[in-house]
Order: C-alpha cells, then sequence, then structure tokens
C-alpha cells in the first residue's frame, strides 16, 4: 500500500521551495512572463491549498472537488449526492458563484480553520436555504467559502462545489482554477452537448499532466444516445492517455433539465459509491491522496526549471535595459568631459561676457553667463543620453513595462535639477574663492567675487580663457592661484559627475523598482534541488 511520506525534513523541503516560489517576480513583459506568473500562482495555490496541508496532516478528510463548465450541472449533483439542496443551481449564468464545501458535522473543524485555502474567508450557515440570499461578510464574494454540514455524507470526505471554470466572471475562473488545486479528487463534470469543449479538456490534460486522482462525470445525456455518446466520449479520453479514469454517465432527467430539484439517488449511486469507498477503504484513500501528492511533488522536476528560466530572462532583459542606459550615460560623461577640457562652455553669451570683462561686464554676470552655459552643456549631455536610452529600449519589448516605457520626468523638471546643481558649484566655488582672499593682506586682497569669476573662467574655458589664468596669478600669487585652481577643478569634477550620476539613476529608479535580481534562479534550482534530495 503506497503510504504519504510525511517526514519533517521534506516538509521543511517543501516550505522552503514554496518561500522560493512566492518570491519569484516576473514584472518585465516578455513573451513568457504571462505563463510564468500563472505556473507560480497555480503552483502555489497547489503548494498552500493541498500539498503543505495533506502532507502535515494526512489524516484530515479527502477534498473532492466538483469543477466543469458552465451548466455542466455540478450544483445539482453536489445536492443529489448530498441527499438535499446545499449549493444553489439554475438556469441563469453562471450559477455557482460563491463555493460551497459540504462535509460530515464531524469533519466541520477541518475546514472552519485556514488549514486549506487560507485566503478564502468561511461563512457557515448550518440552516440556510441555498435558495435564500446569504449575508456575507464586506469582503469580495468570490473569496468566500460557504461551509455546510450534512449527515449524509460520510466522515473522512468533504465536497466542495467549485465556480464554472468557464465563467464569463474572470474571478470565477480563477477561483475555480485554485479551488480545483486544493483538491485530493478532481470531479470533472461535463455534458453530452459539451464534452468535446476545449475548456474542460485543458483541465482533463492538466489532471493527467500532475497525475491526480480523477474522476470523470458526463452528464445530462440523454436516454436514447447514452451508449453512443458514452463511446465517443470514452474514445476521446482513451486517446488522450485518460482511458483508465474512472467515468460515470447521469442520464438527461427533468430535475437537471432545469437544475432546481435533486436527481434521483440511482442516477448518482455509481459515483457516490466510488467517492465512499475511497473514503472509508484504507488502501483505496491512501492511493488516492499518495497519487495526487506525488502527481503534483513529481511536476515539480520540469515546472520548478520553468520558473528559474523565465526569472533568468527577467533578469537577463533588466541586464540589457540598464546596459544602455549605462552605455548612453558613460558615452555622454566622456563627450562632456573632453568639451570642458576644450572649452567649449566659453562660448555663445559667456565668451561675448568674457571678451567685455572687467569693463563692460561685471563679475556676477560673468558668472551668470558661465553658469547658464555649463547647464546647457550638462542638459543637452542628459538629452542625448536619454534619446538614445529611448530609441535602444524601443527595440526591447521588456521597456513596455508601467513606469519604464513612460517615465515620470520631462525636459523641464531636468532642466531644474541640473539648474540647481551648477548654481550650488558656484557658490561653493565662490567660497573657496572668499576661503584665498581671506588669507591675503586686507589692504591688497581683490573682491572675491571677481577672483570667483577669474577661476570659473580659467577652468570652464580652455585655451581661450588663459589670461583669466594670467589674471588670477596677478590677484592672488602663483601659488594661491595653482591651489584655488586645483580645488576649483575638483569641485567642477564632482558636481558634474554629480549630476550626470544622478540623471543616470534616476532613469534607472523605475527599473530598480521591479527589484528584478540573479538570484531566483539559483535559488529556485537550489530548493528544488534539497527536496529531491529529501525524496
Amino acid at each position: 500500500m503506497v503510504t504519504l511520506d510525511v517526514r519533517p525534513q521534506l516538509l521543511d523541503a517543501l516550505s522552503a521551495l514554496r518561500d522560493r516560489v512566492a518570491a519569484a517576480r516576473f514584472p518585465l513583459p516578455l513573451r513568457g512572463a504571462p505563463r510564468a506568473r500563472a505556473s507560480r500562482d497555480e503552483l502555489l495555490a497547489q503548494l498552500d491549498d493541498y500539498l503543505v496541508p495533506r502532507l502535515r496532516q494526512p489524516e484530515a478528510p479527502l477534498l473532492a472537488v466538483v469543477g466543469g463548465s458552465t451548466g455542466a450541472g455540478k450544483s445539482t449533483l453536489v445536492n443529489s449526492l448530498v441527499g438535499r439542496r446545499v449549493s444553489e443551481a439554475g438556469v441563469l449564468r453562471p450559477t455557482t458563484r460563491t463555493p460551497v464545501l459540504v462535509c460530515h458535522p464531524e469533519d466541520h473543524h477541518w475546514f472552519s480553520g485556514m488549514r486549506v485555502l487560507p485566503d478564502l474567508t468561511r461563512v457557515w450557515v448550518p440552516q440556510q436555504d441555498p435558495g435564500d440570499d446569504l449575508l456575507l461578510p464586506d469582503e469580495n464574494p468570490a473569496r468566500v467559502l460557504r461551509i455546510e454540514t450534512a449527515d449524509t455524507v460520510p466522515p473522512g470526505l468533504a465536497l466542495l462545489d467549485a465556480p464554472d471554470i468557464d465563467s464569463l466572471v474572470a474571478d470565477n475562473r480563477v477561483l475555480a482554477a485554485e479551488l480545483i488545486c486544493a483538491a485530493d479528487i478532481w470531479v470533472m463534470v461535463t455534458t453530452a452537448a459539451r464534452y468535446a469543449d476545449a475548456v474542460p479538456w485543458h483541465m482533463l490534460r492538466t489532471a493527467k499532466e500532475y497525475d491526480v486522482t480523477l474522476v470523470t462525470v458526463l452528464d445530462r445525456v440523454p436516454h436514447q444516445v447514452v451508449s453512443e455518446v458514452s463511446r465517443q466520449y470514452g474514445a476521446l479520453l482513451t486517446k488522450a492517455g485518460l482511458g483508465d479514469v474512472p467515468r460515470f454517465t447521469v442520464p438527461e432527467l427533468p430535475e437537471s433539465a432545469w437544475g432546481g430539484g435533486l436527481l434521483p439517488a440511482t442516477a448518482v449511486a455509481p459515483l457516490r459509491t466510488w467517492l465512499v469507498h475511497h473514503t472509508q477503504d484504507p488502501g483505496a484513500r491512501q492511493h488516492a491522496m499518495a497519487r495526487t501528492a506525488y502527481g503534483v511533488l513529481d511536476s515539480l522536476k520540469s515546472r520548478m526549471p520553468e520558473l528559474a528560466n523565465a526569472t533568468a530572462q527577467q533578469y537577463a532583459a533588466a541586464l540589457r535595459l540598464t546596459a544602455a542606459v549605462d552605455g548612453a550615460y558613460d558615452s555622454e560623461h566622456t563627450r562632456v568631459r573632453n568639451r570642458l577640457q576644450a572649452g567649449a562652455v566659453l562660448a555663445g553669451d559667456a565668451l561675448k561676457r568674457w571678451r567685455a570683462f572687467p569693463l563692460d561686464c561685471t563679475a556676477g554676470e560673468l558668472l551668470d553667463a558661465l553658469v547658464e552655459s555649463l547647464a546647457t552643456l550638462l542638459l543637452c549631455a542628459v538629452t542625448a543620453a536619454d534619446e538614445r536610452i529611448d530609441d535602444a529600449w524601443r527595440r526591447e519589448p521588456a521597456a513596455a513595462a508601467p513606469g519604464l516605457a513612460d517615465p515620470d520626468d520631462t525636459a523641464e523638471s531636468a532642466e531644474h535639477r541640473i539648474g540647481l546643481a551648477v548654481r550650488r558649484w558656484r557658490r561653493e566655488l565662490e567660497e573657496l574663492a572668499e576661503e584665498e582672499v581671506r588669507e591675503l593682506d586686507r589692504s591688497s586682497a581683490p573682491d572675491p567675487e571677481v577672483v570667483a569669476a577669474l577661476v570659473a573662467t580659467a577652468l570652464l574655458g580652455g585655451r581661450r580663457a588663459r589670461s583669466a589664468g594670467e589674471g588670477l596669478a596677478e590677484r592672488l600669487g602663483a601659488h594661491g592661484a595653482l591651489r584655488l585652481r586645483d580645488r576649483g577643478g575638483r569641485l567642477l569634477t564632482e558636481h558634474v559627475d554629480r549630476v550626470l550620476h544622478t540623471e543616470r539613476e534616476r532613469r534607472l529608479a523605475p527599473l530598480d523598482g521591479l527589484d528584478v535580481h540573479a538570484e531566483p534562479q539559483a535559488e529556485l534550482i537550489a530548493a528544488l534541488s534539497l527536496l529531491q534530495k529529501e525524496r
């Protein structure tokens, strides 16, 4: 007899793997990202809602989740298995909005807590008529699990009526998939009219992939075509590799046509007998649990590497986006340094002011012109870098992530930031000039603003500003002039580097905020390896 492995070491390894899966993020809109996010969410649902609680408490009741397409008769089937109306059924679609779990009163404690489906709020109204309005807590109705108890349900078994897997309501579809992931036994219900539809077959193929304990119900089959439809459905199952799956047929009856009554006990007796047997027979119960649990564990060998590969693709794309930013700003940084060495700032109005200094231009006016010219040079560099980045990112699908394609920034705000930085450099340069002047004999000390204007011109003007250096030496002496130019030069380099670094970081900030790193790939593989070792 197959038994579940519930060693603490295995549970610890499984919990560590679960945490690694929960930490995986796929924020960049790459081709495989939606599939990776769906796989992660599905895997988390199986781990949290089924595998971990099942391994921790193998003695808990079996949970059989009844799922299927819209109008398949799931609620009528559950009501008929229980022997009274516990789940709302009707002609309006989608019929099942709030999932209903039915168990024996002795088993209520297993499901009233958060052992399984911890994200769903419990509502227990034992005597509630399912046709009446149900007062739910102030929550999304799709995130509520209604608990019912019935003496007719054998102890050790719970039935869960899930929303339609093809519901028009997206929340219902998501919840249906989540509930199915919590099942020990999947009971997939389809009809004679829809047994070839794509949606239920997707669920059947998923069940085969995970090797879960599966039962199929062919519902609402007209008497005159029972044999033919059953044969055709069986042939499709066999072709899909599901020929050994237990299959039950429920005939079309007035009660099933309108969804308001209970089917005769004989119509659901074979399915009920199968469920009771797997509940009460120790060997059958262990086999059902172990097959589903080990099916999920075995599926990790392919699912975890897929997630790891998806995280690696995310990181590779983030590296490409980062490299485009770094390359653009490195190039512009080099260009700015070369332009500064060439004296490019001393041009236009700044050059005109310098030529008029000191007769027709004050030191303050010259400094204003130099500051404006330096700010323009830096703004042009930042604009050029951002244009190069935009051009490179247009070729990257990952750049379409929210906040990357349309950064919350404007040219005016960049101009404002650069203007503040350059004016700060001017103030600090003026402070350096004042320090040098204070060292001189006060009777012959020059105007600090004139000294600041001369050193700024010497630093920014290149060869055309040679006379600025000479004028500086005349006022401060050769040693003082050299010391001030060195200190001013370091200050200029520091501020230019800071401006470009700030703008680079501004462009990278949205990407950094997505928290895409290299570690998740290795962590996912390591967690899988540890689990495999413990198994």
